[in-house]
């Protein structure tokens, strides 16, 4: 079912999350399929529903660094003046996981990769539904990640009860993956922040 971005609609879809069903929003890059990140039988879901074997991390949006430390045993500060200068944007932080991060989203890692995003809506979702939310992209697994709300809906169906009618960003890069280990930050991945983008807010860093 389409939804508006008014805040009854927002409401609607956050109510959904918290009730374990899955939301499709639309964040910088794709829709992106949303469970209650620390809702075990809803993440699962997410799984089922993309036909994606479980065994595979899954990222978590977050609304502010408030909430992501609750998903962390720590949160170095090299990566707290990252996220500052970052987020909310296209940066993934990768630290070890808290206790309340079940295992289906670490895939038994003990790490959990956690983002801002940067558009407003999906950002205004999880401040509404007060619990990280799963960031994996809405689509069948093997197919292109889908854009369009009126395309996700007919894709998955009653599969995704609540789909938000909302454009997506404009960027198509992915996100820069960071983790922290041996007291410097580490590159995993290159994204649409470069590396140097980084040097030049935390001095050395490692890129893997």
């Amino acid at each position: 079912m389409l939804i508006s971005t008014d805040n009854s609609g927002l409401q609607q879809a956050a109510n959904a999350i918290n009730r374990g069903e899955l939301v499709a929003f639309p964040t910088d890059t794709f829709f992106a399929l949303g469970a209650d990140g620390f809702n075990s039988a809803a993440v699962e879901n997410v799984f089922v529903t993309k036909g994606r074997n479980p065994g595979t991390p899954v990222p978590l949006l977050v609304s502010g660094t408030e909430m992501a430390e609750i998903l962390v045993k720590e949160f170095p500060e090299p990566l707290k003046l990252l996220a500052d200068e970052f987020w909310p944007g296209a940066l993934t932080v990768v630290l070890p996981a808290s206790d309340r991060v079940p295992e289906v989203v670490t895939a038994r890692t003990g790490t959990v990769g956690i983002r801002v995003p940067g558009h407003d809506v999906a950002r205004e979702l999880i401040e509404l539904a007060g619990v990280p939310v799963t960031g994996t992209s809405c689509n069948l697994t093997g197919q292109d990640p889908i854009n369009e709300a009126v395309v996700v809906d007919q894709v998955f169906g009653s599969q995704v009860p609540v789909v938000v009618d909302s454009p997506c960003g404009d960027s198509s890069a992915p996100s820069t993956v960071i983790s922290f280990e041996n007291k410097k930050v580490v590159v995993l991945r290159e994204g649409a922040i470069s590396a140097e983008s980084l040097r030049n807010i935390v001095g050395d860093i490692v890129v893997s």
